[in-house]
């Protein structure tokens, strides 16, 4: 199913998927808002855990509202980064900034924690690089349930912060403040595939710049800026989405809403007036450069 939702050149380039409450853009005076798809009517069903049934029906409806570059809610829809990219229809690669590096190989195979291994599946897709996992799963025994075949064949690149008294075996690639942007730079002059497809999870960002649903990284938002820049510097981004920002939590199935209080962080407590400053000032710091404006 790769390549077969072809963009049309004449169509918008920005779309924006509301699948939940995360963006309320009544206090951006001056942010352009991409067009609004209301999704909120199947958002619950592909919160988190969603089914192979439930993507299709989603790709099968949603599928004419794609654009190069989406906007869309919480973290918790991060796995349909895996359908969007179906839009590409050349050989590509992905560049992910997330605090998490979503390479879960156990079921379900459909949720926000395992979306690279879906779109790994996808034929058209060389590589997907993560940076900025600052969460336990590159730790051990957590990372024993990750995607490390992947990671051994080069096919997946997971960079995550390091801590100092922790190990990290050859196929993962650890990062430092001092020394994760030579590395960054580094990564990108060896990009052998010239089209990037881009997506930005916010919880990448430290706590004083995003409000999330999950763990917050240790990136800043001058430090995504600039990454994505070298990016556009050196190579062709053809897409890319951004997710992220704190909704309240509905979901379609019990199943859902037990796994979810499971393995879902407590949530920080901030006033909702506060966290959608918050989140919207991330949004217009990041936003238009990934886009190309």
């Amino acid at each position: 199913m790769a390549g077969d939702a072809t963009l049309s050149k004449a169509a918008p380039e920005t779309v924006w998927l509301a699948f939940d409450d995360a963006w309320d853009f009544q206090h951006s005076p001056w942010f352009k808002t991409p067009q609004r798809v209301d999704a909120l009517s199947i958002g619950p069903s592909l919160r988190f855990i969603t089914t192979a049934g439930t993507v299709e029906a989603f790709y099968t409806k949603f599928r004419q509202h794609f654009r190069s570059f989406i906007l869309s809610g919480s973290g918790d829809f991060h796995h349909l980064t895996a359908v969007y990219v179906r839009q590409v229809n050349e050989p590509f690669s992905i560049v992910s900034f997330d605090n998490h590096p979503d390479w879960d190989i156990r079921p379900p195979h459909w949720s926000c924690g395992a979306w690279v291994n879906r779109a790994l599946e996808n034929p058209l897709v060389q590589q997907i690089a993560v940076w900025g996992c600052g969460s336990f799963e590159c730790n051990l025994p957590w990372r024993l349930l990750g995607n490390r075949s992947a990671c051994g064949s080069g096919r997946l690149l997971v960079a995550p912060w390091r801590y100092a008294e922790k190990d990290y075996p050859p196929w993962l690639h650890p990062i430092s403040a001092a020394d994760w942007r030579a590395a960054f730079a580094q990564f990108v002059e060896s990009l052998e595939t010239p089209a990037i497809y881009v997506t930005v999870d916010l919880d990448c960002l430290g706590e004083h710049e995003a409000v999330t649903n999950w763990e917050n990284g240790r990136f800043g938002l001058a430090d995504l800026v600039w990454a994505i820049s070298v990016l556009r510097q050196k190579v062709r981004v053809v897409g890319g989405d951004l997710c992220g920002a704190f909704s309240s939590v509905q979901y379609s199935s019990r199943f859902q809403a037990f796994a979810g209080r499971f393995d879902h962080p407590r949530p920080r407590s901030v006033a909702a007036s506060e966290r959608r400053l918050v989140n919207l000032r991330a949004l217009e710091t990041v936003w238009p450069i990934l886009v190309g404006r």
